[in-house]
């Protein structure tokens, strides 16, 4: 018997098998392909607007994917650095190959997880707790928990105009059958969901002299923060180019063989992502779409076309391609494709991704509804977390929304209705001025030294940035800038003069003063800055933290004012029906939701506020 089974070796399975076997407990990781360990089926990049934030709180948390894009990445870019720091999201791109290879190691590295080349195609249980998983070759493997990391393989299907084959991640891959069917007759309710990827190219067939070349940051922050520097990395770069209304017309021309149109697919696809015969379909008045071009590693020719994710007949596909500005030579190396899934709407799971129906159970990543690398992840960390916490029997990890995007990640499953694959973005995390990447750590490697996955000595370096951005703070509270020197300062910004002096936490709140020009302007302060820290993180974070004071305390009461409600806990058995008051609508939800807590029940779809007055009253009873 394993302490815990993980099903799945994607992004979600390997974080989930990791945490565990680091957190001291026997795990068996089962794949169907140890050699597609977190395999980058679609984008080759980590990262972005919101997964950027994400991938640097999994680091913080204890995770490997932060380390896993510093060690293979090929290109980093800081996005947004035109907006303000909440904004502010680091993006790299991979070689996709040495990633599952980076992957692959620090899995076998683990005395503590055995790996397994199988499919889980069943759960027992007894008595509704879980017993253990049966495998394809027929074998049952007791544990104590089990974690279902199941990707796009449940009962997947691959379309390509209107030919379809069964497939996991790519055609190339076996799908999963038999699991979903088997958690049906457990009492579970199954979705269907589809996404879709675009075509590869080989990229010695581009005209490089007609597409815009973008190339990476000179001196990119490093993802995790035990990373000590980016700088003077070899970075390869990405191109720019766009769709035309000659290509939008030869796509057209496949309408008639799409999947999407002729009602092959019936999954739900996401609307923030749509394949670019949706986007023609969609937004007939645009002449073009940008498209961009990147590489798919350092020792391939495989270069990823994104912007044009499709499921058009090949033909179609190649000849929308060479209609493309760069692209009018462009060779094929494989078509994009769309396929559908199972998934498991995530109502039925707790905010620790217990399963309700059957205990010890979990669910992290696709099964749950999600897309992209970076939530599932972050998904896989927390069920191997809670999973292995549960069995040792430490309190769960549960994260507020005031405390990560990954607390915003769960919630929202937990609390909303999933009709389309869910994707994080900055405008879904009301705090996201508190929820940055620079300040991850801060927020988080608490967390995940108390879970222990982080070191003694990455806590100590926390601490110390903790202590050091306070000591910087303190003394620009007690120094005072000469009226004379704040004027002469003013004077070459054009700006009126003050009659007083004014203290350095005051100055650094005016436009276009940063704290190294204070450095440069004080000499006694810079040299005082300098003896705290040399270290520019820490100098970021006191900049931040002061330039936006007003509006971080801000966050701050409403986040406290919604901790209250979180505390208010519901029985997971209560009696709804039994409430005067509540709308048929409220009482509905309520009773298909199972909140944990009265501010989870607040943010139920259908939950009126007029019902969380009535339920906070009886709950008060």
């Amino acid at each position: 018997m394993y302490d815990v089974i993980v099903a799945g070796a994607g992004h979600a399975g390997t974080e989930a098998a990791l945490a565990v076997s680091r957190m001291g407990l026997s795990c068996l990781l089962v794949t169907t392909d140890l050699n597609a360990v977190a395999r980058m089926s679609c984008n080759p990049a980590i990262g972005g607007v919101a997964k950027g934030q994400i991938t640097r709180e999994i680091d913080a948390l204890g995770g490997e994917m932060a380390k896993a894009i510093d060690a293979t990445g090929i290109q980093f870019r800081m996005l947004n650095l035109s907006k303000g720091p909440a904004m502010h999201s680091p993006r790299a791109q991979a070689d996709r190959v040495a990633y599952t290879a980076y992957m692959k190691r620090a899995l076998e590295e683990e005395a503590n997880l055995d790996l397994l080349q199988d499919t889980v195609t069943g759960i027992e249980q007894r008595e509704g707790i879980l017993h253990g998983v049966r495998l394809l070759s027929g074998r049952l493997i007791t544990a104590k928990a089990a974690i279902l990391t199941c990707g796009t393989f449940l009962n997947g299907l691959i379309h390509i105009g209107m030919d379809h084959y069964p497939g996991g991640r790519t055609i190339a891959e076996p799908p999963v059958t038999g699991l979903t069917e088997n958690l049906i007759r457990l009492g579970f309710e199954a979705g269907r969901l589809k996404t879709g990827t675009p075509p590869r190219i080989d990229r010695r067939s581009v005209d490089y002299s007609r597409v815009a070349e973008q190339k990476g940051d000179e001196n990119p922050p490093p993802f995790s923060f035990s990373t000590a520097t980016l700088i003077g990395r070899h970075q390869l770069s990405c191109y720019i180019t766009h769709s035309s209304e000659r290509t939008h017309e030869i796509l057209k021309t496949g309408f008639d063989r799409s999947p999407l149109f002729t009602g092959k697919v019936q999954g739900v696809g996401p609307r923030y992502c749509p394949s670019i015969e949706d986007k023609i379909f969609r937004f007939p008045d645009r002449t073009g779409h940008h498209i961009f071009l990147e590489p798919e590693g350092f020792d391939t020719n495989e270069m990823y076309v994104n912007g044009f994710s499709t499921s058009l007949p090949e033909d179609t596909q190649i000849d929308g391609l060479r209609s493309i500005e760069g692209l009018e030579e462009v060779k094929l190396i494989r078509a994009g494709y769309a396929i559908e899934y199972d998934y498991f709407p995530p109502y039925q799971i707790h905010s620790t991704l217990e399963t309700k129906r059957i205990t010890n159970l979990y669910f992290a990543g696709q099964i749950n509804g999600t897309s992209g690398y970076e939530e599932a992840a972050a998904q896989g960390l927390l069920a191997g977390i809670n999973a292995a916490a549960k069995i040792l029997k430490r309190p769960a990890l549960h994260l507020k929304r005031s405390d990560a995007y990954i607390g915003v990640l769960i919630d929202d499953l937990v609390t909303k209705e999933m009709k389309e694959p869910y994707r994080m973005f900055t405008s879904s995390a009301e705090h996201r001025l508190m929820l940055r990447h620079d300040n991850a750590d801060i927020r988080l490697m608490h967390f995940g030294y108390q879970s222990g996955l982080i070191s003694d000595a990455a806590m100590d370096k926390c601490r110390a940035k903790i202590t050091a951005v306070g000591a910087i703070k303190a003394i620009m509270e007690k120094s005072t800038m000469p009226t004379d020197t704040l004027n002469s300062f003013l004077s070459l910004q054009g700006r009126p003069n003050t009659l007083n002096a004014q203290k350095l936490s005051a100055v650094i709140k005016r436009p276009g003063v940063s704290l190294e020009l204070l450095t440069d302007i004080l000499p006694t302060f810079g040299e005082n800055v300098c003896r705290i820290s040399m270290d520019k993180t820490v100098h970021q974070q006191v900049e931040i933290d002061l330039k936006y004071e007003g509006y971080l305390k801000r966050e701050l009461l409403t986040a406290e004012k919604i901790a209250r409600l979180e505390a208010l806990q519901i029985p997971s058995a209560y009696n709804y029906r039994s409430i005067k008051g509540l709308s048929a609508e409220g009482m509905e939800k309520l009773i298909h939701h199972r909140p944990e807590t009265l501010g989870q029940a607040s943010r139920i779809t259908g939950v009126s506020p007029s019902d969380v007055s009535v339920l906070m009253v009886h709950i008060g009873r």
